[in-house]
């Protein structure tokens, strides 16, 4: 049986306002959407890879998509020096594969990368702002990176739809 949740706390981005509040306020949507869809399972949930032949889970998702955060807009758009979280040369799918850790502190990693990718687009003088894309050594602008996290939510919130459905039913927009 189908089971609607309420929206929580997201807020729709506004209908009126300029680029940056735009890009900004979809993304904030879309990250709020991967918290909603993922709360209120049960471990056991969160890891199970529940559409196969997909190896995808809400929990192996939200650790990509904390990866995501910190490779667009920390390392490549801010320059900043750091490991890459559940990734490696050597074991390049950990983030969907290796579902060891508490899901809560994945979480918790995850809305940290969130909460840095807004202090550094904040910072931002402007959406033509650069960093150096790492695979080519070419500048990219914070506004490429932007539209590029939100097809990223994007995609992987329909992921989430399906799996979030077929482990309890629950839809929701």
């Amino acid at each position: 049986m189908t089971q609607m949740w309420a929206d929580a706390n997201r807020a729709d981005p506004p209908g009126v306002a300029g680029e940056r509040e735009t890009l900004t306020a979809f993304l904030d949507w879309h990250r709020e959407t991967l918290a909603v869809k993922c709360a209120d399972l049960t471990a056991e949930q969160l890891n199970e890879r529940a559409v196969p032949p997909s190896g995808l889970s809400l929990h192996g998702l939200v650790r990509h998509l904390a990866g995501v955060e910190r490779w667009w807009l920390r390392i490549q758009f801010a320059g900043e020096q750091l490991p890459l979280l559940h990734y490696s040369d050597d074991d390049p799918e950990q983030d969907f594969e290796r579902l060891d850790g508490d899901f809560a502190e994945a979480l918790d990693t995850w809305r940290r990368e969130c909460d840095r990718s807004r202090e550094i687009v904040a910072g931002a003088a402007s959406l033509d702002e650069t960093g150096i894309r790492r695979s080519t050594g070419e500048p990219v602008t914070l506004r490429w990176v932007l539209l590029h996290l939100l097809a990223e939510y994007a995609r992987h919130n329909g992921h989430v739809d399906l799996l979030r459905e077929r482990l309890d039913g629950g839809v929701g927009r």
